[in-house]
């Protein structure tokens, strides 16, 4: 049985598991509104609070595609590597399955990215992470965000002027 998770390691895999179901539903694949719109309390009830990443795991259908499945892999493991990414193609293999996201808790091992890479033929996978903010960003800093806490940033993009036909200089 696997250790108790922190409440934030708990908060945090649960946004990210309502982020990959909303990313699913935005796509076209089958995902109920309960499991998008599920409490944290929820998730807890469904997993406690002694759950594997594995057990985050699941698959999704398409809408108007029932033969276009896709997997969505959570690794315990720190670093992903190639044993761990063929197992989860012999996996897609046996189930027929061609696309899955991989949601690492670090970056692939360059070993494992070159095994993803050779098996684009047959198999669609995509590594999932969600973006990361340093400690020492100043925004960071200014709402005290501490490390591991998940936080949606929005705001209004600034378009830079096209300055390609434009040259300036100081003398």
């Amino acid at each position: 049985m696997a250790a108790p998770r922190s409440d934030e390691e708990v908060t945090r895999l649960f946004r990210i598991r309502r982020t990959v179901l909303q990313m699913l539903n935005d796509r076209g694949y089958l995902v109920n509104d309960f499991e998008i719109n599920e409490t944290r309390a929820g998730f807890l009830a469904k997993f406690g609070d002694r759950f594997r990443r594995e057990d985050l795991e699941f698959k999704k259908y398409k809408r108007n595609d029932y033969n276009d499945p896709i997997y969505v892999f959570f690794p315990d493991d720190e670093k992903v590597g190639v044993g761990i990414v063929r197992t989860y193609c012999n996996r897609m293999k046996i189930d027929e399955v061609h696309r899955a996201i991989i949601v690492a808790k670090q970056n692939l091992t360059p070993m494992a990215k070159k095994c993803i890479s050779g098996m684009a033929s047959d198999f669609h996978l995509e590594v999932f992470q969600l973006p990361r903010i340093q400690i020492t960003d100043p925004i960071a800093r200014y709402y005290g965000l501490k490390r591991g806490q998940v936080v949606k940033i929005t705001g209004l993009v600034k378009q830079q002027a096209d300055t390609s036909h434009t040259d300036t200089s100081f003398e």
